[in-house]
């Protein structure tokens, strides 16, 4: 056959010079007599018979085979070998060989059940289970161990004795335990003491307050809580009243006001008015606990715990703030109805705005009144009003306005649009001399300013984007706010930058008290010097 004499041919050669040239892939699969006389040479390899007698020889002696070992042996050898076969540089490299023991061997033993030589399988570390922790809890996180400890060791402290406390004992369990604002102490007692048995004992405090998660919420979700109707997941203009009753018996900046219960409840409405004004930006009276997070109120009521001048807390709770806009709304209802309408708002600002913006108010489009009266807007709807009219910077004034100038409510203000409450003003500044500013000029100035994304027209996200934008509607239908924006004071410019901080709001409130007490100071001193007292000049305070 011609298998012998390839065979002796190939025994004939020297390793150490036997070279293979470049094949092509499948030239051994080809030539079955080629690789049949390279395995047979590969036997005939010293190292070849070194390794074959060693595992017979394990096999007599009944000795576990060590296949890793026995693969590495191989490997060895059959490195060894090949740079005697393949000229260096030349040789191919050769794939990664797994340690787990060759292919047959692992064939073999499948069928008997698991193999003591290892699955190559086996090797892949099996995916390690995480244990995730709880996130969500629907009743709040309940408190760490320390801290209930801490807060445990406190109650104890002062429920001393465990008879109970009483509302007027509660307010430091309030400040001190629960780390709340002091005027708070009445609905949290009341909110405890369901059965109004009037004392809150030490085992209800620890119910609700640790037993039930409130020691781990934050300050807005615990007062949320606290003030809450059972079954609402909002807060109401009336959960407010409580705090407020509060907090006019027992803040000091307000004790000059005991004696007039009607203007503290006036005050009280106002407050609770400015809030939900502010924070309230989905405008449907229900005060939900995003909304109450995302404001401001928090901060506010953590200063006035602590600030005995009420008039420091700019927020919400400025009692010169009260006062101006009282003010300001009796100025208007001349019949002290405690209502106005057009006639009356027209007035407002020294007949600053046009007639056009204030019968698109009174359409309710900006927002609807409360007030049960047609045609009439009530104390509510002024409040909303003026803090629109008076700060045009904030998100909730532009809001207002920007639904008064889209007239077909499609999100949008067109040209035609500006142009039709811009033509009243062109008229006032021609009545009253000044020269008149074309309105193509003035869009080409509020485009300037603006920057909309689109010049032909503006969107409520141009507006919101820009701090100059409450001036477009001062430019379209409130022409003394106009004319100063066209003349700004040097001085003006400089005060408002030495304080950044105050609002246009607060700015102007703080004008219209001094100018508002020197008018009473005017009027008590004319009253005083007078025989008789005339009852239409006394001020609403």
């Amino acid at each position: 056959m011609e298998v012998e004499p390839a065979r002796r041919d190939a025994a004939a050669l020297d390793p150490e010079l036997l070279q293979l040239p470049e094949l092509a892939p499948g030239a051994l699969r080809e030539n079955s007599i080629i690789a049949d006389a390279l395995y047979s040479q590969w036997l005939v390899l010293p190292d070849t018979a070194k390794l074959v007698k060693s595992l017979i020889e394990d096999a007599k002696a009944g000795a576990t085979l060590n296949v890793a070992g026995t693969s590495a042996s191989t490997n060895a050898a059959s490195s060894s070998s090949l740079p005697s076969m393949f000229p260096a540089g030349s040789a191919p490299p050769l794939s990664p060989r797994s340690t787990s023991g060759s292919p047959r061997v692992m064939r073999r033993g499948s069928s008997a059940g698991p193999s003591s030589l290892g699955s190559p399988l086996k090797l892949v570390s099996e995916p390690v289970r995480e244990v995730i922790p709880q996130f969500y809890f629907k009743n709040g996180r309940p408190p760490p161990k320390d801290l209930k400890e801490q807060c445990l060791s406190r109650i104890d402290h002062v429920f001393f004795g465990g008879e109970g406390l009483q509302i007027q004992e509660f307010r430091s369990v309030t400040k001190d335990i629960c780390k709340l604002p002091s005027f708070f102490s009445s609905v949290l007692f009341n909110k405890i003491d369901v059965a109004c048995t009037g004392t809150v004992s030490r085992d209800a405090f620890v119910e609700y307050w640790i037993n039930d998660n409130k020691i781990t919420m934050d300050m807005a979700s615990q007062i949320f809580e606290i003030l809450r109707k059972p079954g609402n997941n909002y807060l109401t203009q009336d959960d407010f009243k409580p705090i407020l009753k509060e907090l006019l018996a027992t803040h000091p900046g307000l004790e000059f006001l005991q004696g007039t219960p009607e203007f503290q409840e006036r005050y009280a409405e106002t407050v609770i008015y400015r809030i939900f004004y502010s924070i309230n930006r989905s405008g449907n009276g229900h005060l939900t606990l995003r909304e109450l997070k995302r404001g401001n109120l928090i901060a506010a009521l953590q200063q006035l715990d602590e600030e005995e001048d009420i008039n420091k807390v700019l927020r919400y709770f400025s009692y010169e703030h009260f006062y101006v806009i009282y003010c300001k709304f009796w100025e208007l209802d001349t019949d002290h109805d405690f209502l106005i309408d057009k006639e009356n708002l027209i007035r407002y600002g020294n007949h600053s705005l046009t007639y056009r913006i204030v019968d698109r108010i009174f359409t309710q489009i900006p927002r609807k009144f409360t007030s049960m009266t047609e045609g009439k807007m009530g104390y509510e709807d002024f409040v909303y009003f003026i803090l629109s009219e008076e700060d045009k910077s904030s998100e909730p004034s532009l809001e207002y306005w920007f639904k008064c100038i889209d007239l077909d409510g499609n999100g949008i203000l067109t040209s035609n649009e500006m142009q039709f409450f811009y033509e009243e003003q062109l008229h006032r500044m021609e009545c009253m001399a000044q020269e008149p500013v074309l309105f193509e000029d003035i869009l080409c100035q509020m485009i300037d300013m603006i920057g909309p994304e689109n010049e032909s027209y503006f969107t409520l996200r141009d507006l919101k984007r820009c701090k100059l934008s409450g001036n477009i509607f001062n430019i379209l239908f409130n022409l003394n706010k106009f004319m100063a924006f066209e003349t700004r004071d040097p001085f003006l410019i400089r005060q408002e930058r030495e304080n950044p901080t105050l609002t246009e709001w607060d700015r102007f409130a703080h004008r219209e008290y001094i100018r508002l007490s020197m008018e009473e100071d005017g009027e008590d001193a004319s009253n005083g010097s007078g025989d008789v007292w005339d009852e239409s000049l006394e001020a609403p305070f």
